[in-house]
């Protein structure tokens, strides 16, 4: 039978298989029946399926597999399925190891080199991101030449097939990763002989387990030569073991002989080393951490001792201005251990290009004048304390200047004081003084650091000398002098300072004078010049004189000014000036005083502005407005002039006076006026003429009287009478308005006439008549009111009544004249013929009255009727008018058949009904339809369904259901069809769950699952058979024991099945189950609780032996137990000869940990360990045992090294009491 990697049930009973040769690949079998066959017949059937088929397989023979086959499972090598497949007959997994092992070698034993056998071939039990090792070793019986092992890592499934090879992995190690999980390993090692290829052999692992997390360090390793200077590297090999790989902890110590250092700042993965690690070996720490914070098991290593490096120097130069009569310095940077007495060489440059030795064993070289103009060389010749040289450096200088002019001797002469003349003195070296240039400065102490603290008082010059100017009063003067050498060389610049600070002069004035014209409203200005220190606050004066002898009069409001505008006053008087110098400090000097040499003129006569105020009307009075200017005023002339549109002008006789009353003959003229200005002295100046303006225009339109006449009452007409004056008339305006009490007006529109209206009832009539003149121009408005306006008698104009329908309110049209209507009578009738007259008493006996308000409804009794209405009209105040009467011109009309309030009802719980409020007219068979609609909105009706009810089937799931309600009127008229709102989505009953029970025994390390009891009802059957989706389950633990228990989640544990665990011992399990149907509803919640959990059978499993396979090693036992808590499980140690089942008990091992001794080389140990609970059961006891202990390497190295070398003496144990006892060789 071929694979088949999607079969989850095979059914293979009453046939004739006796074999499991060749079982195919099934990989998701759930349930297998083999019932009358003869392989029923093979013991451990079941284990052997398992490791067949693998985890997925749960059932066998319809019932549950059985725990304790699953527990023989794990006894098995991890090939074991391959060799049944191959034809290997299934053994108890005692002998299952060996057995295996010998059928792979028959296997095998064609395939191998001549004379070779496989002596091993299996894989560690790998685990994530741990390296796994596969081990291979061969027995040569006499072959000769090397033989060499290829090897190639497969990765397979949850069991041993579908083998996949993994890129690159050739080596005997390989490291699982994450998604290696779960499954199975396989490692081919191909044997190479004399460079032929042999087919491989194999070897297969259990399933890659899950890291613990824990990372480790495999392998630690310093790279870099051990020199000072150079840089280490610390090389870890890391498994992470399902851990996120993370930075480690690194640290460096310095190991010496008086123990270890930690070096500061050395945490990093390189290291430098420095001269402090010369001569000690250093230790190189590292601590793996995950991400997650995990730490491992620190590891360290150890470096040989770290040398001293060769002497030598770097970075040599001169530091030094190389300047004649300058000192200079050499430096370099050491490297190589402790320096000793390392050599320093000066050499001045020859003209040949040779160098000159000048100075030794010195690192300052003082220049002299005989090294000008050449280079320096400085050479450095590195030497350690050991006397060992190295390379020399040198650096050599740009060439030796010369040294700059000097100057010596420098003073200052002269006297400190404002406007005196300084110079300067000096002898002057390497140039002249007259080439060399001076700067002036102020400072303001005696004692300056630099330049920054002076004030420049000029620019540098060639010249000694310099007038001190009033800026540098109160400070120190400083002389700056740069020598300057013939061919223009600068040095370096000296300074001199005078002894005392510069005085000042006394205040003075040098010049004053006062310019500008002495005659009336001219600007004088003053000006001086003063002397004597810094000015202060001098004071000004200006005085007006009588005569040019007397004291004369301050002019207050010139005071302090050096400006002064003559005035009118002053006129015929001199003017003069006085200014008293005044210094910074107070200190006041001689004053000074200008007098004006004539008296102060008048100015000419002179109108400055000329302006005629006043409109051009009839009867204004015009005005010349003037500004006079130039002494005193005497008698100015004023002529009026009148100006025809032509140009022609005439005086106006009489007018001589500033104002003039414009005339009716003036009218059409333009007018101006000229002024003449005449002093006092009769002194005339220049005539003025201002723009004439105008043309003069007549004098405003105006109406004398205004009056109303006609009949005050509404309908009534109204006529106004107005009487105008002021020119020609010309469109008058008129304006109506209607008064009310409240004194608000409305503006009427009506010519001469006005007709009253309701609206002007209780209301007052008032004209405004605004006079207009034929240029357009208007007068002042006038108005006149009427009395009250009177209501008319109450009248009804008209009446109508408008088509009427079935419950449409009646709004008659009427139409009412009298005043202000107030409540008229309205009385409706109904009667079954047209009456073509209407007197009321006709009326009332023939019809019957159905309403008494202006407003009528009718009703469904109304139609088919005709409607009248009589109307007795009414005014405000009670009065009443004769009755109107009115009829419909057709009987009512039924309204148009319509429903309302369509809606459908749940009456149970698949039973719907529909109702809807008939309107229009009687109704006749109105008609039903039900419709489904589905998510997406496609609405379909659902045939069949024609009645007001409607039973809900199967297709109506998960779609909303609508009632479409269409009107039929009795007269066969069909309204529109209206639907209900969509119902709520239409389910199925919930699924329910009655009860939950427990398979399986309630004993750790069984498997309980839980069983699902359903309600016995039709529908619930029906809905679990056709709408179930999925059953959730929740596994809880409680908390103790006792009456009240508490339970808590077991959050990973979500299925049907659980596994019961160590810690559930005593405690009560309890599982919840909800079923969810297809459209996500979960049903109620239920539940059901174990007893307390009982403990297992004592048992151990995955027992393994830890230690490194050497006779000097010490060994421990490891395993896993379950089966409640673990009592005193006991412990022996055996040793057991290869190739022999005969084990030796070793007395007094009964511990977990075992220290081999050299009685154990060749021996393979072997620990049997029996499991017992703390009750004192006891359960089965299981074995381990290692691989034959070897010598350690060490030691057989050191034993054959010495045995090489000749006689030696060892002190050996030659019995139980372990004597020692010394032979001879």
């Amino acid at each position: 039978m071929a694979s088949q990697p999607r079969l989850q049930v095979l059914a293979a009973s009453r046939n004739r298989i006796s074999t499991l040769r060749g079982f195919p690949h099934l990989p998701s079998l759930e349930s297998l029946r083999v019932e009358e066959n003869p392989l029923l017949e093979m013991p451990h059937l079941e284990a052997a399926l398992i490791l067949l088929v693998g985890p997925t397989l749960k059932k066998f023979n319809d019932r549950d597999l059985n725990p304790t086959e699953a527990e023989v499972v794990k006894q098995y090598p991890a090939h074991t399925a391959i060799c049944i497949r191959d034809g290997w007959e299934f053994c108890s997994p005692e002998l299952a190891a060996d057995s295996t092992f010998s059928f792979l070698l028959e296997q095998w034993k064609n395939k191998l080199p001549q004379d070779y056998i496989v002596k091993t071939a299996y894989v560690d039990h790998p685990f994530e991101e741990d390296p796994c090792h596969c081990h291979f070793s061969f027995t040569n019986l006499s072959s000769e030449g090397k033989l060499v092992l290829k090897y190639q890592w497969f990765l397979g499934g949850k069991t041993p097939t579908g083998f996949v090879p993994i890129p690159e992995e050739l080596s005997e190690v390989y490291w699982p990763k994450s998604e290696d999980v779960g499954r199975c390993l396989k490692v081919e090692c191909t044997p190479v002989l004399n460079d032929a290829e042999f087919p491989p052999v194999f070897a297969v692992s259990l399933p890659v387990c899950l890291g613990t997390g824990y990372p480790k360090v495999i392998n630690l390793t310093v790279n870099g030569e051990l020199v000072e200077g150079n840089v280490l590297k610390g090389v870890p090999q890391i498994a992470w073991c399902g851990g996120t790989p993370g930075k480690g902890v690194a640290s460096w110590l310095r190991r010496t002989w008086n123990g270890n250092a930690v070096i500061d700042g050395a945490e990093g993965m390189e290291y430098q080393l420095t001269i402090d690690d010369i001569d000690s070996s250093l230790v190189f720490m590292y601590t793996p951490v995950t991400e997650e914070g995990v730490k491992g098991d620190p590891q360290c290593t150890m470096t040989d001792f770290v040398k001293a490096g060769t002497p030598s120097v770097s970075n040599v130069y001169v530091v030094g201005d190389i300047v004649e009569d300058n000192t200079i310095k050499g430096n370099g940077k050491y490297f190589g251990g402790k320096e000793g007495l390392s050599k320093f060489q000066w050499f001045r440059e020859k003209e040949n290009g040779g160098f000159l030795l000048v100075l030794s064993n010195s690192t300052q070289y003082t220049l002299i004048k005989e090294d000008v103009g050449w280079c320096l060389k400085f050479v450095y010749t590195p030497i350690n304390l050991e006397g060992q040289e190295g390379e020399a450096a040198f650096a050599i200088t740009e060439a030796v200047r010369k040294a700059p002019p000097k100057v010596f001797d420098l003073k200052i002469t002269g006297e400190a004081r404002e406007g005196s003349k300084v110079s300067v003195t000096a002898t002057v070296t390497g140039g002249t003084v007259a080439s060399s240039r001076v700067q002036w400065f102020k400072a303001s102490s005696s004692e300056f650091v630099n330049d920054h603290e002076l004030e420049a008082l000029c620019t540098s010059k060639v010249s000694k000398t310099f007038r001190i100017p009033l800026g540098a009063v109160g400070c120190y003067i400083v002389a700056k002098f740069t020598p300057v050498g013939p061919d223009g060389e600068i040095g370096a610049p000296a300074y001199a300072i005078l002894d005392d600070v510069v005085e000042t002069l006394p205040p003075s004035l040098n010049f004053l004078t006062v310019t500008g014209e002495f005659s009336e409203d001219q600007m004088l200005t003053a000006s001086y010049g003063y002397i004597g220190g810094y000015e202060g606050n001098s004071l000004y004066s200006w005085y007006l004189h009588e005569t040019e002898d007397d004291e004369g009069s301050p002019l207050s409001e010139a005071s302090g000014l050096l400006q002064y505008r003559i005035k009118k006053e002053d006129v015929g008087k001199f003017v003069s000036f006085k200014c008293i110098p005044i210094r910074n400090d107070g200190i006041v000097g001689e004053p000074g005083v200008f007098m004006g040499n004539d008296r102060v003129t008048p100015g000419n006569p002179t109108v400055l502005s000329l302006e005629l105020n006043g409109e051009a009307i009839e009867g204004t009075t015009m005005v010349a407005n003037r500004r006079y200017w130039g002494g005193e005023e005497g008698d100015t002339v004023f002529r009026w002039v009148l100006t025809s549109s032509d140009g022609t002008w005439n005086e106006i006789e009489g007018a001589t006076s500033s104002s003039y009353s414009l005339k009716c003959d003036d009218i059409g003229f333009y007018v101006s006026v000229s002024c003449e200005p005449v002093r006092i002295d009769g002194v005339h100046g220049s005539l003025v003429t201002t723009e004439a303006i105008g043309p003069i225009i007549p004098g405003p339109p105006a109406c004398r009287s205004l009056e109303l006449a006609g009949s005050m009452l509404e309908g009534g007409r109204l006529t106004s009478h107005a009487e105008y004056t002021g020119g020609v008339k010309g469109n008058c305006i008129q304006q109506w308005f209607r008064s009310h009490d409240d004194g608000s007006k409305d503006e009427l529109i009506a010519d001469e006439c006005l007709d009253l209206v309701l609206a002007d009832v209780d209301c007052r009539i008032e004209v405004i008549f605004t006079p207009v003149r034929e240029d357009g121009v208007q007068g002042s408005p006038k108005s006149v009111s009427s009395d009250t306006i009177l209501p008319g008698e109450p009248k009804g104009v008209s009446l109508v009544i408008p088509e009427c329908f079935e419950d449409n309110e009646i709004s008659p049209i009427k139409a009412y004249f009298g005043g202000k209507e107030g409540t008229g009578k309205y009385t409706w009738f109904r009667t079954t013929e047209k009456l073509d007259n209407l007197e009321p008493e006709l009326v009332a006996s023939c019809s019957e009255v159905v309403g008494e308000t202006l407003l009528y409804k009718p009703s469904l009794v109304d139609v088919g009727f005709y409607l009248i209405l009589c109307w007795v009209p009414t005014r405000c105040d009670g009065k009443t008018g004769d009755p109107l009467m009115a009829i419909t011109d057709n009987p009512v009309m039924a309204a148009f058949p319509s429903v309302l309030d369509v809606n459908l009802k749940k009456t149970s719980s698949d039973l719907y009904s529909g109702v809807g409020i008939y309107y229009g007219g009687y109704e006749g068979s109105s008609l039903h339809k039900w419709y489904r609609e589905s998510s997406d909105g496609t609405r379909i009706c659902i045939d069949g369904a024609a009645s007001s009810t409607y039973e809900v089937a199967d297709a109506d799931y998960s779609c909303h259901l609508l009632f479409g309600y269409t009107p039929v009127r009795s007269d066969g008229v069909i309204g529109e069809e209206k639907f209900s709102e969509p119902s709520d989505i239409i389910f199925p009953e919930q699924l329910k769950i009655e009860t939950l029970s427990f398979k399986g025994n309630q004993v750790e390390r069984e498997t309980l699952a839980v069983v699902e009891q359903i309600p016995r009802n039709e529908t619930q059957e029906h809905i679990w058979g056709n709408y179930k989706k999925e059953i959730k389950y929740q596994w809880f633990a409680s908390n103790g024991s006792g009456v009240d228990l508490s339970f808590e989640p077991l959050a990973t544990e979500c299925s049907r099945s659980y596994r019961v665990r160590f810690e559930d011992i005593g405690r009560c399990l309890k599982c919840e189950c909800i079923a969810i149907d297809v459209f996500g509803r979960s049903s109620e919640s239920v539940s059901a609780v174990t007893s307390p959990i009982l403990p297992g059978i004592p048992k151990i499993e995955k027992l393994e032996i830890e230690g490194r396979g050497f006779h000097t090693n010490l060994y421990a036992v490891r395993g896993i137990y379950s089966g409640g808590k673990e009592g005193k499980s006991k412990i022996q140690w055996l040793r057991s000869m290869v190739g022999s089942p005969d084990l030796i008990s070793i007395p007094g091992e009964t511990g977990r940990m075992y220290e081999a001794n050299v009685d154990d080389v060749g021996y393979r140990l072997v620990a049997i360990y029996t499991p017992v609970r703390e009750d004192g059961v006891e359960g089965r006891p299981v074995s381990a045992s290692t691989e034959p202990i070897a010598v350690e390497p060490e030691i057989y190295k050191e034993v054959k090294q010495k045995l090489d070398d000749g006689s030696v003496k060892f002190e050996v144990l030659c019995d139980k009491d372990r004597t020692p006892k010394k032979v001879h060789k």
